[in-house]
């Protein structure tokens, strides 16, 4: 990458040499090539905005960057470090459409307290590259971290192409940038490894029917659950370039492509959370409280389900709820894989055999081949398949979505089953969670008694997600109950019969935000922690599972020492 200052010229018309030879220096690649999109937010602005705190920035050094040196990756965990490690940032916006002129960009640092300090610079849109020497901007003392990039345009959905990298300092060195050849999506090796993950047609019955639906120009209901690849992490736009859209278009185009075919896409994909949750959401984000009825329906949680108390009892309870709705869905368990080859369907596929369903294995696809050399017929890179250690890219998600287009294919090359499968049996792990039933502040009082005590306000800087084929988030239990700093100490207070109940509370990362202490009938069970994973989400805990039907007295009050905290009660699941 040149340095624009080396364009310059003496008085006698030849070059001079620049101030600082960036060139020169080793250049490490936190983005590269990345697609980035304007997105509303609620200040008003138009932004991409990406994360760097946690591990985050590290993986991207590892994964764009190929940085493999320990001692340099634990420099990127400190603002401190990166400030000894790095010389300046060049930064390359090129964007979509000509009418784009230039971008704002935006390194913010974290504080220890409170704010950090920010670097900004103008960026042309034209792919030619801004610089920030790290030394034209003072450092805040109380610096801690770095906490994000932001790409500010002028308006909502621009695109664009961006690249960041940061120049060492000298003694500094990374490897240079190697650039993997181009994923030949149409070729042989590409549709073989595609072919790999398929685990299991299974009992092709109700997707046959759905896909026969189809062809005759009936309505069909596509719907997808899971976490934040089904909600499209790492796809820009996330709305079209999703495995969820991706997946649902073959579909249409391959058995309904005439004009105006009613293919009707419901995905509710939510970032960070696990089937525990998720079987809490179903009536609301899929279902539609009862207004949609889905003839196919994906269930994704394989990377997020590590998270599930119920250690699968609420995944197969979903897989349940699904597979007995009154329009007898297709379920199709997919499972996805992260960057380091995991994922959980050693537990989860045993689910998927017990009722004989269709099954797709991204891991299968993609894992062995990760390990070939280009001779040995690698089709696609791990950093060409991942935007980070747990999403995939737009590339990424293109796999996913060919791995359910050929299960598609091969049912729709298949006889038909003559018997239906069957759910009535007993379960392989559990079904305890199959009758959940969501509530919140909009229909608490008519299930069950209850006092809001200090929680009596409502928390609107929620978790959000762009649900279906929106290009706008869809904020997540809006009707909630929040304590402030100002709502006193009295206890939220609810009473009701239920065997089973799941409360759902806002993780923050806010500092504002406290522990709570949770009882149940005079008991403390557990604290809700607003800050296990540090950024605003929805987190599900269990607080009581009984085998029989009784009424039970939940209180949710402020820990001691934190009653001038914040705190929100999202919701709460319940089974009769």
């Amino acid at each position: 990458m040149s340095n624009p200052s080396s364009d310059l010229v003496n008085g006698t018309g030849g070059p001079i040499a620049p101030r600082d030879p960036v060139a020169k220096r080793s250049e490490l690649y936190i983005l590269h090539e990345a697609m980035i999109e304007a997105t509303p937010r609620p200040d008003g602005t138009f932004s991409q905005e990406i994360y760097l705190d946690g591990n985050r920035l590290v993986d991207k050094a590892r994964i764009a960057g190929n940085v493999s040196d320990e001692a340099i990756l634990e420099l990127l965990k400190s603002s401190s470090g990166f400030r000894r490690l790095v010389h300046s940032i060049g930064i390359s916006v090129q964007a979509h459409e000509e009418e784009i002129a230039q971008v704002h960009f935006t390194l913010e640092h974290r504080g220890k307290n409170k704010s950090g300090s920010r670097m900004s610079t103008s960026c042309p849109a034209d792919g030619s590259e801004a610089l920030l020497i790290l030394d034209d901007f003072e450092a805040s003392p109380d610096d801690d971290v770095l906490a994000k990039f932001a790409f500010e345009f002028d308006r909502a959905g621009a695109l664009a192409t961006t690249s960041v990298v940061f120049y060492l300092n000298d003694g500094y060195r990374v490897p240079e940038l190697v650039n993997d050849s181009p994923v030949e999506f149409e070729s042989q090796s590409y549709r073989e490894m595609i072919k790999k993950s398929l685990m299991s047609p299974g009992n092709n019955k109700r997707l046959k029917a759905a896909i026969e639906k189809a062809k005759k120009g009936e309505s069909v209901t596509i719907a997808y659950i899971g976490g934040s690849i089904t909600q499209g992490a790492g796809a820009v736009p996330i709305h079209s370039h999703c495995y969820a859209y991706r997946s649902y278009d073959l579909f249409k185009q391959m058995f309904a492509p005439q004009e105006g075919s009613s293919i009707r896409l419901i995905k509710a994909g939510l970032g960070g959370t696990p089937s525990e949750l998720g079987i809490v959401r179903y009536d609301r984000d899929v279902l539609k409280e009862g207004t949609a009825q889905p003839d196919i329906v994906v269930v994704e949680f394989a990377v997020n389900d590590a998270n599930d108390e119920t250690e699968g009892n609420c995944y197969e309870s979903l897989v349940l709820k699904a597979l007995n709705a009154n329009s007898r869905p297709a379920v199709i368990l997919l499972f996805s894989v992260f960057m380091n080859d995991w994922n959980l369907q050693d537990r989860l596929a045993p689910v998927g055999r017990h009722y004989d369903l269709p099954m797709v294995s991204v891991k299968d696809a993609v894992v062995e081949q990760f390990r070939w050399t280009a001779d040995q017929g690698k089709v696609i890179s791990k950093k060409q398949f991942f935007y980070d250690i747990y999403h995939p890219t737009n590339a990424g998600h293109r796999v996913m979505a060919d791995c359910l287009a050929w299960l598609f294919t091969v049912t729709d090359q298949t006889i038909s089953a003559e018997e239906d499968i069957s759910t009535d049996k007993p379960p392989i792990i559990g079904n305890n969670y199959m009758g959940i039933q969501l509530l919140d502040r909009l229909n608490g009082e008519g299930i069950a008694r209850i006092d809001a005590g200090g929680f009596r306000e409502t928390d609107t800087d929620l978790h959000t997600a762009n649900m279906d084929d929106h290009t706008y988030g869809t904020p997540q239990f809006p009707n909630n109950w929040m304590h402030t700093a100002k709502s006193g100490v009295d206890r939220f207070r609810m009473t009701l019969r239920s065997k089973r109940l799941i409360l759902v509370f806002k993780d923050s990362g806010d500092p504002e935000f406290g522990t709570a202490n949770l009882w149940v009938d005079g008991r403390l069970v557990r604290q809700g922690d607003p800050h296990i994973a540090n950024w605003t989400h929805c987190n599900a805990v269990i607080l009581y599972d009984e085998q029989d039907l009784m009424e039970h007295t939940v209180e949710i009050e402020m820990a001691a020492g934190q009653e001038d905290k914040h705190f929100t009660i999202l919701g709460f699941g319940y089974v009769l």
